[in-house]
C-alpha cells in the first residue's frame, strides 16, 4: 500500500469559525487545545496548506444549528514538522526530536489507513496527536523531519501504531490496559528510569510553555472529601451514585495502572474501566495517570470521609515516555537507540510511496 503525500487534520469545531487569510499561511481564531485535559485553553495558530471550512456532521448540531469544521490540507512531512513542535519543544535534544518524527509519523499514516474521523483524516489535538501549526516551529524541527524522511516504525509487515505520552513515571504500560484487549508485541512494558529526576534545564528544553506549568508529572497526588469526590463523579458520569464510600482497584496493569476500578456509593456501585474512562471519572479535567494507590480516611475536623490519591506518571503510559526519551536523548543516545527501546522488536523502514 503507497503512502499519501498529504493529510486532512480537523483542527477546530465550532458555531462559527473566524480565520484571516495571509498571503501563504491562516491564522484561526481561538482554537481550543488540550480539551478535557487540565491544561485546556484557547489560543490562536497560523497554519501553513489549503483551509476548508464545511458544515460539521450532525453529531455536532446544537440547538438546531449546524456548527463548522475547519480542515487543513497539507503535506504529510510539514504537518510532522509541526506535530513534533506541538508534542514537545522544538529545542529539544535532535535525537529526541529524530524519534518524534518516525512515531509521528508512523502514527499518522496508520490513522490514514484506518480513519476515525468523519471529512478529515485526523484531529489536531490529543486525541489524535497535538498539531499547533506554525508558532512552535523550528529549523531544528525541520531538520529532524528532513533527517528522518519518510522514515517508520515497522513490526513483521505492518506500519507501528506508534503510542506516546508525556511520562510513564517509571515503568510502561501494555496495549490492553488502555484500548482494545490485545496484545500488541511492539507496546511492551519497560522499566524508565530516565524520567525520574530529569533536570530543569532539560525540562526547559523539551516542555512547550503550557506543559512547563504541570511540576508534578512524575508524582502527584489528589484528595477530596468524600462530597467533593461524589459531586465529581455525578457532573462527568451523569450518574448519581449517592455519596462515594469507596474506590477499590480491581485490575492493573503491568506498570499499576488501574483498568478496572470499582465505585461503591450509597446509591449505586458500578465497575468502570478502562484507565482513560478512570481518569476523567475522578477529576474535573482528567487524572495525570490511572496509576495511583486509594487511601481513605476520616476527617474528624471535617466530619467526613477523604479520599488521597496518590499516583505516578502523566498519560496512558503505552509506548514512548516523551521526557523519559528527551533525557535518553540529551545523555548521547540516538534515536534508533530510543526507538528500540520503547517499541520492542520494531525496526526502520521507508515505505513505498
Amino acid at each position: 500500500m503507497g503512502v499519501a503525500r498529504t493529510i486532512k487534520v480537523g483542527i477546530l469545531t465550532a458555531p462559527h469559525i473566524e480565520f484571516e487569510q495571509r498571503e501563504n499561511t491562516f491564522v484561526l481564531k481561538n482554537v481550543r487545545i488540550g480539551i478535557g485535559f487540565h491544561w485546556d485553553r484557547h489560543e490562536d495558530q497560523e497554519f501553513a496548506g489549503t483551509l476548508e471550512i464545511k458544515p460539521a456532521p450532525n453529531p455536532s448540531l446544537k440547538r438546531g444549528e449546524p456548527w463548522q469544521v475547519a480542515i487543513n490540507t497539507i503535506e504529510l512531512e510539514d504537518y510532522i514538522c509541526s506535530v513534533i513542535s506541538s508534542e514537545m519543544n522544538a529545542n529539544s535534544p535532535m535525537e529526541l526530536l529524530k524519534a518524534h518524527a518516525v512515531i509521528s509519523r508512523s502514527w499518522a499514516i496508520r490513522a490514514m489507513q484506518k480513519p476515525n474521523h468523519e471529512g478529515f483524516d485526523v484531529c489536531a489535538d490529543d486525541h489524535c496527536q497535538r498539531y499547533e501549526g506554525l508558532r512552535r516551529m523550528s529549523e531544528r524541527a525541520v531538520e529532524a523531519v528532513r533527517a528522518t524522511a519518510g522514515q517508520v516504525l515497522m513490526y513483521g509487515d505492518e506500519i507501528c501504531d506508534c503510542r506516546y505520552y508525556k511520562c510513564c513515571g517509571g515503568r510502561t504500560e501494555i496495549w490492553r490496559t488502555c484500548w482494545e484487549d490485545i496484545d500488541v508485541p511492539y507496546i511492551q512494558s519497560v522499566q524508565c528510569d530516565w524520567c525520574k529526576s530529569p533536570s530543569p534545564k532539560v525540562l526547559r528544553l523539551v516542555l512547550n510553555d503550557y506543559d512547563q506549568e504541570t511540576k508534578d508529572f512524575h508524582d502527584w497526588q489528589v484528595n477530596y472529601t468524600a462530597e467533593e469526590l461524589s459531586e465529581i463523579i455525578r457532573t462527568k458520569s451523569g450518574i448519581d451514585f449517592g455519596e462515594i464510600i469507596d474506590l477499590i482497584p480491581l485490575k492493573r496493569g503491568a506498570s499499576g495502572r488501574i483498568y478496572e476500578l470499582k465505585i461503591v456509593g450509597t446509591k449505586h456501585t458500578e465497575i468502570i474501566g478502562k484507565e482513560l474512562k478512570i481518569r476523567l471519572w475522578l477529576s474535573r479535567t482528567c487524572l495525570y495517570s490511572s496509576w495511583f494507590e486509594v487511601e481513605k480516611s476520616y476527617n474528624s475536623q471535617l466530619s467526613t470521609f477523604t479520599f488521597q490519591l496518590s499516583g505516578h506518571g502523566w498519560g496512558h503510559g503505552a509506548g514512548l515516555c516523551q521526557i523519559g526519551a528527551a533525557v535518553m536523548g540529551s545523555e548521547g543516545k540516538t534515536y534508533e537507540e530510543i526507538l528500540k527501546y520503547y517499541y520492542a522488536g520494531s525496526r526502520l523502514s521507508v515505505p513505498a510511496r
